[in-house]
This record gives structure tokens, sequence and C-alpha cells, in this order.
């Protein structure tokens, strides 16, 4: 996959959208409660450790992507470098789902970030989630360990530069 795709701020404004995508079917299966979910994205909002953009493909928005400092969330993955970063995302648009979408936004992400000098970034799928633990791995993250977290068993999954 060879599209380039822009990561824009998340604002107010998009609030819509993403309680849209929280309550598709593809989306709930791993994020759980919609309206949860979308009151701890929506209360991020003015998060400093929280960075929180909307995916594009072209002009197209399909997908949300948080990235977010550990200190602030850093709940049972345990000791990690200075500046290291966690990362959660989903495709929000069901036709984009299986097309190789996924794995190539997270690389283009993490490589310009990585490019800007973080140490490492994490993530921590549910280890069930086969397409997220594929997507991550086609996207140079490696499995680290299995984690407890307030969300139950994860798996801690690493990329560093």
């Amino acid at each position: 996959m060879t599209l380039a795709y822009t990561f824009r701020p998340m604002t107010a404004a998009d609030l819509p959208l993403i309680r849209r995508w929280l309550r598709e079917v593809h989306v709930r299966e791993w994020w759980g409660d919609p309206d949860e979910q979308f009151a701890l994205v929506s209360g991020d909002l003015d998060e400093p450790a929280m960075e929180q953009f909307i995916v594009l493909a072209g002009d197209k928005p399909f997908g949300y992507l948080q990235c977010y400092r550990l200190t602030a969330w850093n709940t049972g993955l345990g000791p990690q470098p200075e500046a290291t970063r966690g990362i959660d995302q989903f495709i929000g648009e069901g036709d984009m789902i299986g097309r190789g979408h996924g794995s190539a936004l997270i690389r283009q992400f993490a490589d310009a970030q990585l490019r800007q000098g973080l140490p490492r970034i994490v993530t921590d799928p549910d280890p069930l989630n086969a397409r997220a633990v594929r997507a991550y791995e086609k996207a140079g993250f490696a499995p680290d360990r299995m984690v407890e977290t307030p969300d139950g068993a994860a798996l801690l999954m690493v990329r560093e530069p």
C-alpha cells in the first residue's frame, strides 16, 4: 500500500463522525460500549497528554488515531523509556477494512514519530484481535509480552527506531 495518509488533528467538529464510527459493529467489537468510548474520546479533546487525529485517505476521513504520553496512561504496560508514546486506532469506515490501510497508516504514523526522536511507541491490542495484531506486526511492531490492563489481558507490542 503506497497511499499517503493525512493525520488531521481532531476537533469538536469531528465528534459526530467519531460517534457514528464508534457505533459501527466492527469498531464496537474491540472498542466496547460506544457511549462510554465516546465520553472518553470526547473528554480527551482538551487533554494535553493526548493527541487525537482523524485519518484521511485523499480527502476521505476513514479512521481515528490517538497518540499519548505514557506517563498519563501507563496502566499495566510496565517501565518504558522516557518520552515513549502509546497509540490506539480504528478504521471507522467498513469499506476500508481488510485492504491494508490499517498497517499502512500505522507504519506511516510511527515512522514519522520515530524520525522526530521518539524512543519507542507501544500499543496493547486484545490478543484475540488477530486483525489488529497482524496490522501492528506489518507496521513494524514486535510482540513483547502479555500485560494486564484495566480492560483485561493485552498484548504489549513495541516499535523502536
